[in-house]
C-alpha cells in the first residue's frame, strides 16, 4: 500500500481535530482531568473515578506530543499527573493490578517524551506494586486485584510483560527482563488457545479454575499482540512476532465484520475502551513486522472507515460502534471517545513519512 503525502496530512489532520475534540469536548480545568462522558451538567458525571481510563488519556496525550511537539500536550500531561494524583489520595496505587499496569504504561511513554522526572518516579513506583501481584496459585500469574489473588487474567498479565519488557529497554535492569519473560510464559501457557491463538480472557473468576472461553475480547488480543511485539524486541526470536501475527490472524477471523470490515461493537463503559487498545498494539506489530503489510492496511482500513461515518467533520466524537457516528443528542463515553483518538493517532504513526517519535531518555 502506497500512501501519498496528501494522504500523510490528511491523516495528521484528521488525528489533530480528534485531539481538539477530546480537549475542548472532556477537558475539566477544574479538576485537571477529563469528565468521563459528554455532555457532563455540572460535572456530576465524575462521581465514579475511572482511573484506568484516565492511564489511557495520559497515553493520547503522549501521542499527540510524540507526533506534533505542540506544547499544550506537555501541559495537559502536567495536569493530569496533578488531577490524578490529588483523586487517587495523594499516591499511585490501587486495588487493581491492571488498572496499575495501565497507569505505568503511560507515565513511563509521558517520561520517555518529555524527560520529567516524576513520571519515570511513578511509573517505577507502579512496578514495585504490581509485582506483588505474583503468585504460584494457579500455576503463577499476576492477579487481577489484591482482594481476589487466585483470579488471573490476560489484563494483569500480558500489560505486564509489556511494561517489564519496556523498562528493560529503558533502562538497563535485567530484573525486568526476567519478569517480562516469566510473565509472558505463563500468560502463553494458560491464556492462549494452542490451537488458534485466541486469547482467552482469564481463569478461576469463580473459584473453579475454569477457562473463560466464552468471553472473547479485542483488547485480549491486543495486549497479547504488544507483549509478544515487546518480547521480540528485546529478544530479537522471530517465534514472538509469529505469535503476534498468528493472534492478529484471529483478530481478522473472529472479530471483523465480513461486511463492513470493521472491529465489533462491544459496549459502553469500560468496554468503550478495547477496541483502541487492540489498535494501538496492532500498530506496534505493524511498525516491528514491516514485511506484513497487512496488518497497516487492516489499522488504516479501521480508521478510513470509522472517520468516514462523522457527521460533524469540526468535532469528531466517537461511540462504541465504529460503523456510524453517535446521534448529535447522544451522550459519548471518554472511553470511546480516547479509542477513536486512539485510532486516529495510530493511522497518522503508520504513514511512511511519519516525523520521528520525539523521546529525550
Amino acid at each position: 500500500m502506497k500512501t501519498t503525502t496528501k494522504e500523510t496530512d490528511v491523516r495528521r489532520q484528521r488525528a489533530d481535530l480528534a485531539q481538539t475534540a477530546l480537549d475542548e469536548g472532556f477537558w475539566n480545568e477544574e479538576i485537571q482531568m477529563y469528565n468521563i462522558q459528554m455532555p457532563c451538567e455540572n460535572g456530576t458525571c465524575n462521581v465514579i473515578f475511572h482511573y484506568w481510563w484516565m492511564a489511557h488519556a495520559v497515553d493520547v496525550l503522549v501521542d499527540g506530543l510524540r507526533r506534533t511537539g505542540d506544547r499544550l500536550y506537555a501541559r495537559r500531561l502536567e495536569e493530569l499527573y496533578d488531577g490524578l494524583l490529588r483523586r487517587n489520595g495523594g499516591a499511585w496505587p490501587n486495588e487493581l493490578y491492571d488498572d496499575m499496569e495501565w497507569m505505568a504504561l503511560a507515565w513511563l511513554r509521558a517520561y520517555q517524551a518529555t524527560g520529567e522526572p516524576r513520571y519515570k518516579e511513578a511509573s517505577l513506583l507502579l512496578w514495585q506494586d504490581i509485582q506483588t501481584g505474583w503468585n504460584e496459585q494457579m500455576g503463577g500469574g499476576i492477579a487481577w486485584q489484591k482482594s481476589q489473588l487466585d483470579y488471573k487474567n490476560t489484563p494483569a498479565n500480558a500489560p505486564a510483560v509489556i511494561l517489564a519488557a519496556r523498562l528493560y529497554q529503558a533502562f538497563g535492569n535485567p530484573d525486568d527482563g526476567a519478569w517480562a519473560q516469566r510473565v509472558y510464559d505463563w500468560q502463553a501457557e494458560n491464556l492462549v488457545d494452542p490451537a488458534t491463538g485466541l486469547v482467552w480472557d482469564g481463569m478461576n473468576r469463580t473459584g473453579d479454575g475454569a477457562i473463560d472461553k466464552d468471553w472473547k475480547f479485542t483488547y485480549c488480543q491486543g495486549v497479547f499482540i504488544g507483549a509478544s511485539v515487546e518480547m521480540y524486541r528485546v529478544s530479537g526470536e522471530v517465534a514472538f512476532l509469529e505469535a503476534a501475527l498468528r493472534t492478529f490472524r484471529v483478530v481478522l477471523q473472529e472479530f471483523t465484520s465480513s461486511e463492513t470490515g470493521l472491529l465489533p461493537e462491544e459496549g459502553d463503559g469500560d468496554a468503550g475502551l478495547f477496541k483502541g487498545i487492540l489498535i494501538r498494539y496492532l500498530a506496534e506489530l505493524a511498525k516491528a513486522a514491516p514485511d506484513h503489510p497487512e496488518v497497516a492496511e487492516y489499522v488504516d482500513l479501521q480508521a478510513e472507515r470509522a472517520w468516514s461515518r462523522q457527521t460533524a467533520k469540526g468535532q469528531p466524537r466517537f461511540g462504541t460502534d465504529w460503523s456510524q457516528a453517535p446521534e448529535p443528542d447522544a451522550v459519548v463515553s471518554l472511553s470511546s471517545q480516547l479509542s477513536g483518538v486512539m485510532l486516529m493517532e495510530a493511522a497518522s504513526r503508520l504513514t511512511p513519512d511519519a516525523a520521528p517519535e520525539r523521546e529525550t531518555t
